[in-house]
């Protein structure tokens, strides 16, 4: 079984906290991890990008001049898309960019994560975030004790929701708070740090440890 060191708020180790293999102890799968990440990326985009075809275009509805005699190529409308003004060829119209992935497979992306994360010491434990009011200098403190005020991107995961913890974090631009297990795989990919709380590692575990079923079904 894996583990991790354990902090308190002030930043002293306290001991270690052991981490279930059956997720932290997965091999990493690229191409699922890629999949997983690719498919989080387009189910972020709004694709309401739109243009004016011919149709759309205000005016145009009479014809610019007659059709012979001026020694001019024949126009039928000044909407049409050569024309200034006119409409647009082939342009953008909304549509949804939304891509269908599996649950089984994105907990097996998430923990092949997670498990990376560890073995590159990059996951350290937190026994509780207290946070008496919502200060960002409190989140700041918390950062210099561990070590971590010069990290680009910090993930923090704790067991449930925490509107004091929040505030307290949400004005810092490289601290990310997730709420286990409703984390990304791409939350967890880009952190250069994850801080896990005690609780947070039990939800995770109860949510995220596959059956023999399940883990037949979703191939490494």
């Amino acid at each position: 079984m894996a583990t991790i060191p354990l902090y308190n708020s002030d930043g002293k180790q306290i001991g270690e906290l052991p981490l279930p293999d059956a997720i932290f102890g997965v091999e990493f799968n690229e191409s699922l991890v890629h999949q997983a990440i690719v498919t989080e990326e387009a189910n972020q985009r709004l694709g309401t990008a739109q243009t004016k075809e011919r149709g759309d275009v205000r005016g145009g509805g009479r014809k610019p001049f007659r059709q012979k005699g001026t020694g001019r190529a024949r126009q039928g409308t000044i909407r049409a898309p050569h024309w200034r003004k006119g409409g647009t060829v082939f342009g953008p119209h909304p549509h949804s960019f939304r891509k269908a992935f599996p649950v089984k497979m994105r907990r097996k992306a998430l923990r092949c994560v997670l498990s990376a994360k560890v073995r590159g010491n990059a996951v350290i434990g937190l026994d509780a975030l207290t946070f008496e009011q919502p200060k960002t200098k409190q989140t700041v403190a918390l950062l210099k004790a561990l070590g971590l005020s010069n990290t680009r991107r910090v993930l923090i995961v704790i067991p449930e929701y925490d509107v004091t913890a929040l505030k307290s974090t949400r004005n810092l631009p490289t601290v990310e708070l997730r709420y286990a297990p409703n984390f990304s795989v791409r939350d967890a990919m880009t952190a250069h740090k994850i801080v896990l709380l005690q609780g947070a590692v039990e939800k995770i575990a109860a949510a995220w440890t596959p059956s023999a079923t399940s883990e037949e079904e979703v191939a490494a």
